[in-house]
């Protein structure tokens, strides 16, 4: 195994079922925020404030970040 697959097994198995909730939410959000920066996309995404789904992406993302990245392993 690759030690890039190893290191990266190794931070994911700290997440659990709402970590890859969050993820997902911290996803949408992120791809929400870019429609509404660009210019042609939909007209119901541009009628929102794009900060509101940057603020989202942020606080659904702490959390697994936290985990994942800052966690200190118990052993």
């Amino acid at each position: 195994m690759c030690k890039m697959t190893a290191w990266l097994n190794k931070k994911f198995s700290k997440m659990n079922e709402w970590d890859i909730f969050l993820v997902n939410l911290a996803v949408i959000a992120g791809i929400l925020f870019i429609i509404t920066i660009w210019i042609a996309a939909m007209n119901w995404v541009q009628s929102v404030n794009p900060w509101f789904f940057l603020i989202a992406w942020i606080i659904f993302g702490i959390r697994p970040f936290y985990i994942t990245f800052l966690k200190k392993d118990k052993k």
